[in-house]
């Protein structure tokens, strides 16, 4: 097994960027999700879920903060206004990036803040399934996501026996982190509550990834069709989740890489 491809969000709910190697930080990869849309009114993230013309919306990371467009850069607001924004059941503080909101607002049809996490230790990972040193930036809720391209592999299989026009769906669609290939399909599955390792980076496995209607979202377009969520309901459907990839924490710092093997390592205290 070994990386296939490595992939950053800048800004969570928008377009993604491909990278060679990233640097493992305990909250995620460096870059990953620390800048964030949320409602100017109540502070509450804005995702694909709510808007797929997130997907329009391609920000690249600069030394000196995010290209939100080519020209448009967004320093990081060191010193900007510090607000509660909501994720999910977590409220965190993050600072004003206000030179944005016009543009987002314009683009999105309604008024937006966006943020960026300026300290990624704020918010804590669910304590079912992390330890209390556990960290998350902005992502659902871990902070890597691990997809295995030979399951890819098997639910396009069953897409097209299902005579859907739909399919094949490209990996994009599920927006992992790191993608392996050498591994059979579902292999993923076997790690849960165990640990891997990605090149000299050992990771914890805590569960698998329910999915929701951003995987139907064509991430070029922002066009909404109804795979892979019906062809996961028949085939992998587990106490109303419908799963694909697997969730990851790291057990420590480095840097991974295209071309890095894949270790199950089995147990958590190895």
């Amino acid at each position: 097994m070994h990386v296939a491809s490595i992939h950053l969000y800048p800004v969570k709910g928008c377009y993604r960027t491909t990278v060679e190697r990233a640097v493992v930080e305990p909250w995620g990869l460096a870059g990953d999700r620390r800048w964030l849309i949320v409602r100017a009114d109540t502070g509450e993230a804005l995702t694909q879920r709510d808007l797929p013309a997130m997907t329009q919306l391609r920000p690249q990371l600069g030394e000196g903060g995010l290209l939100l467009t080519p020209d448009l850069p967004v320093p990081f607001p060191f010193a900007g206004e510090l607000v509660s924004v909501r994720v999910w059941s977590s409220d965190v503080a993050a600072r004003r990036a206000c030179s944005a909101d016009s543009y987002l607002s314009s683009m999105l049809g309604l008024p937006v803040w966006l943020v960026w996490l300026d300290d990624p230790t704020r918010r804590c990972v669910d304590p079912l399934f992390g330890g209390p040193q556990d960290r998350v930036s902005f992502a659902d809720g871990y902070p890597l996501l691990l997809a295995n391209s030979g399951s890819l592999d098997a639910l396009n299989d069953w897409i097209a026996e299902s005579g859907s026009l739909e399919g094949p769906l490209p990996m994009n669609r599920f927006r992992p982190n790191v993608v392996i290939s050498g591994a059979s399909a579902w292999a993923e599955d076997a790690w849960t509550g165990g640990r891997i390792r990605i090149g000299s980076v050992a990771f914890r496995v805590p569960k698998n990834c329910a999915r929701c209607v951003v995987t139907t979202t064509d991430q070029e377009t922002g066009e909404r069709g109804r795979e892979p969520l019906r062809t996961l309901a028949r085939h992998r459907n587990v106490d109303q989740r419908l799963l694909f990839a697997t969730n990851l924490i790291p057990d420590g710092v480095g840097e991974i890489a295209v071309g890095d093997p894949v270790t199950e390592l089995r147990e958590w205290g190895r």
